[in-house]
């Protein structure tokens, strides 16, 4: 027995006595939008059945969230615990800092095999293997739905990609799996491209909803009774890149955007299927905890926006899926605001393995076995502007169970509060009633203690990069008004400050 194994072994019996080593697969998505989801019947035509048995034989996370809706930040901080102004990787060309350590290595010195397919997209580091993962599946950037010449890179070599990357990164996982004995502890990593745009579907899903009806969000009004009090960046956001008038600077329809975008997932959808049998062909179905969540959300025309970044629910929040019998009782929905920040104390708690401390997320099994008690009441959002997506600022919010605070940074505007029970589409900003002043203060309060308590206080800056898309469309949306409140009148002579 090599050094090595006799350490793993050492550390496998410093496990939880209390807590066996018990199997974790998290399956990871992108862009996928919380309500994306056939049992919510937000598009009562899209169907997710597989993603639907995982809820109903598990729990559905209704109030799951991430704490900045863009890929590399998001994924660093599911594989950190912390938020991104603590792990520095705050937008997708940041580099992953020296000394950041992702939980799996944890886990590999707990005596477990790690493997990681699919997109990385993390701090712009390419493909190659990464600390913490014994296997190792995935390509540059952002990949290609169908095969490319760039291709993957399988545990450092160069592979060709051969057919449909949602079924092929499946495929790799899986013959992972069925390689190891039963009796090896193992956590895997499944890192779906899909549904990122440009929204690519599989040859045998292609054309399946195109008669399909969309329901556009009542949101997406420009003015009016779903338009109250809206800030004016997002008013002019309306006519950009990110927005409804001049999406990606073309002409792309929605609804048949939304259509690629549920033809896409239905591969992902195949694919947890996929997992979930090959569990039961191992016997292991209802011993391993299975994980499915998105990255972050995607809006489809709510406040006359697209794609996501903004601290509204349709960008921030996602689907989190979780089943595992012998930890919890399956058909369960949780109510309380749960966040990507969890899941690594959630995988290492299902496996028994030290936590670090400090971590600003918390294991969330407690909450699937129905004990609420200690958890959090708000949580914190970030974003911070990036010069290639000019028209969304630095943001940070405070989503609590009630309502959510959101300020901007660095703009001549307005902040925002709603009140999510009465207001769940987020279309009347209370920001300047009298009724709310009061809460919108102390919330504002509580943000700020929450940076500090986190080091939280700085905003980062990074070199420029990249090109900038920062066009309008002379036939839209005009440029917004500013709000009627910052409409003064002169009171008499001027004096300098």
């Amino acid at each position: 027995m090599t050094r090595r194994e006799i350490l793993a072994g050492a550390a496998a019996m410093s496990l939880n006595n209390a807590t066996k080593p018990r199997n974790v697969i998290f399956i990871l998505s992108d862009d996928h939008r919380y309500d994306a989801l056939g049992f919510l019947k937000a598009q009562p035509w899209l169907e997710t059945p597989q993603l639907d048995r995982l809820a109903s034989e598990g729990a559905h996370f209704r109030n799951a969230f991430v704490t900045t809706a863009l890929c590399s930040p998001s994924r660093a901080s599911i594989l950190t615990g912390v938020y991104a102004h603590r792990h520095k990787i705050v937008d997708n060309n940041t580099a992953i800092p020296q000394g950041t350590t992702f939980f799996p290595s944890h886990l590999q010195k707990a005596g477990y095999k790690t493997g990681f397919f699919g997109k990385w997209h993390m701090g712009n580091s390419g493909d190659a293997p990464q600390p913490g993962f014994d296997e190792w599946v995935s390509f540059l950037g952002q990949g290609t739905y169908l095969p490319n010449p760039n291709g993957l890179n399988v545990n450092g070599r160069k592979v060709p990609q051969k057919g449909y990357i949602t079924d092929e990164l499946t495929d790799y996982s899986l013959n992972w799996l069925n390689s190891l004995p039963k009796q090896q502890p193992y956590f895997m990593y499944l890192s779906h491209k899909a549904v990122h745009a440009e929204f690519e579907p599989a040859a045998r899903h292609k054309g399946r909803y195109q008669d399909a009806k969309f329901i556009y969000p009542p949101t997406m009004q420009e003015t009016g009774e779903m338009a109250q009090n809206r800030p004016m960046w997002v008013r002019n956001q309306r006519n950009s890149w990110h927005g409804v008038d001049y999406p990606y600077h073309s002409q792309l329809d929605i609804a048949d955007y939304y259509k690629r975008y549920a033809e896409t997932l239905m591969a992902v959808d195949e694919s947890v299927g996929r997992v979930l049998d090959t569990l039961k062909s191992r016997g292991e179905l209802d011993s391993t905890l299975v994980v499915y969540m998105g990255d972050n959300g995607f809006a489809f025309g709510e406040h006359g926006l697209i794609d996501k970044r903004t601290a509204y629910e349709e960008s921030m929040r996602v689907p989190l899926l979780a089943r595992c019998p012998e930890l919890f009782q399956g058909g369960k929905t949780v109510n309380q605001v749960v966040a990507g920040l969890d899941i690594m104390p959630t995988v290492l708690d299902t496996c028994g393995a030290p936590t670090p401390a400090g971590l600003d997320g918390m294991s969330w099994l407690p909450l699937a076995r129905g004990e609420s008690t200690g958890w959090r009441k708000e949580l914190l959002y970030e974003y911070y502007w990036e010069r290639n997506f000019p028209q969304t600022p630095t943001v940070h919010a405070l989503r609590g169970d009630r309502y959510k605070f959101i300020r901007c940074q660095g703009v001549w505007d307005i902040d925002e509060l709603y009140d999510l029970q009465e207001d769940p589409l987020e279309s009347r900003n209370l920001i300047n009633s009298e009724n709310h002043k009061a809460i919108a203060a102390g919330m504002r309060n509580r943000l700020f203690e929450v940076l500090e308590q986190t080091g939280g206080m700085n905003i980062p800056l990074q070199p420029d990069g990249g090109s900038q898309q920062s066009l309008r469309n002379p036939d839209k949306a005009k440029p917004a008004d500013f709000p009627p409140q910052f409409i003064g009148r002169p009171k008499g002579p001027a004096r300098h400050q």
